[in-house]
This record gives structure tokens, sequence and C-alpha cells, in this order.
């Protein structure tokens, strides 16, 4: 049977994974400019989610947490944003969280602050591929000014979410089993 604390941190990794990713789903949907949407700003925070989840419980239950969310997510964004949006999200989503969850993994004796840094990229750079060209390629808008200016945020957020991440991982989950 699995212990409270694992059980607890799966679920809040899912509930947390898929508000921001049906959040992100809505927002990609309101530009700011050329080379922004709202979306851009909500969606890093799932890389940020899978590197504590994979930190704190491994990258078993990091991979339940992306494929519970994903589910979850997609469900919801089908009825929230387009079936477009939604299809292009769920496929980007799983790819570039298998990726980033692997990478974490693979890495995760490297000095603490590396780790998130480089998985988070990799992940984003997948990520921001396959998201734009399903999402957008042939409607007329923006998609390529779109796809710059969420990578730059992706890897904007990944410096930006350090620090939150040290936080989580050092104070809140210090007397740990799995110690980051």
């Amino acid at each position: 049977m699995q212990d409270l604390p694992t059980s607890r941190g799966v679920m809040l990794g899912i509930v947390a994974m898929a508000a921001v990713i049906t959040a992100s789903n809505i927002l990609v949907g309101y530009p700011i400019n050329d080379w922004l949407t709202w979306g851009h700003f909500s969606f890093p925070v799932s890389f940020f989610i899978a590197d504590l989840v994979n930190r704190q419980l491994g990258a078993a239950k990091a991979r339940q947490v992306a494929y519970a969310g994903f589910a979850v997510a997609v469900i919801v964004s089908f009825w929230l944003a387009s079936p477009r949006i939604a299809l292009a999200s769920g496929s980007a989503f799983i790819v570039g969280q298998l990726i980033n969850i692997t990478v974490f993994d693979r890495l995760r004796h490297w000095h603490w602050w590396r780790v998130p840094l480089i998985s988070s990229s990799a992940a984003s750079t997948v990520d921001t591929v396959i998201f734009y060209s399903f999402a957008f390629a042939g409607t007329g808008l923006p998609w390529l000014t779109w796809s710059i200016g969420d990578y730059a945020v992706k890897l904007a957020s990944a410096v930006f979410l350090i620090l939150p991440y040290f936080v989580v991982t050092k104070r809140l989950w210090a007397n740990s089993p799995t110690k980051a």
C-alpha cells in the first residue's frame, strides 16, 4: 500500500498539472502581441511541477502525474479550448513531459540547479515545435513569432523558477527520505 505522503504528492501533482495545462490552453487564445499570448506565461509551470515530483518521488511517479494530468487536461480542454488546440497541446505536452522527466532523472545527481534547467530546456524545445506546428500552421495567425516568443518565455521561466524550486525542494521536503 502506498504511503500517504506519496499518494498526496502524486494527487497534488495531478491537480496542479491539469490546472496549468487547462489554463494554458485557454490563455494561448489571447494574444498580447505578435510574439506572445497569455498562455506562454502559465505553461512553463508544468515543467516545474514535473521536476518537483521527479525530485521528490522519482521518475515513475512524475510519469504518473504527467499521464494523469495529460488525460484530465485534454478532456477539460476540449470543452474550454478548440479541439485543435487541445490535441496539439496534449501531443506536445506528453512528449515534452516525458523528455523532461527522462532527462531530469538521468541528470538528477548533477548540481541541483542544472538539472531542471537542462531538462526544461530540452523539453521546451520539443514541446514548442510540436505545439505550434500542430495548433496554428495554416491558420494565418502569427504562429512562428508566437513560437519564438513562447520558447523565449519558457527558457526565461526555467531560470526564474530555479529559486522556487530550491525553496520547495530544500525547505518543504527537507525531511523526506529522497532529499533533493
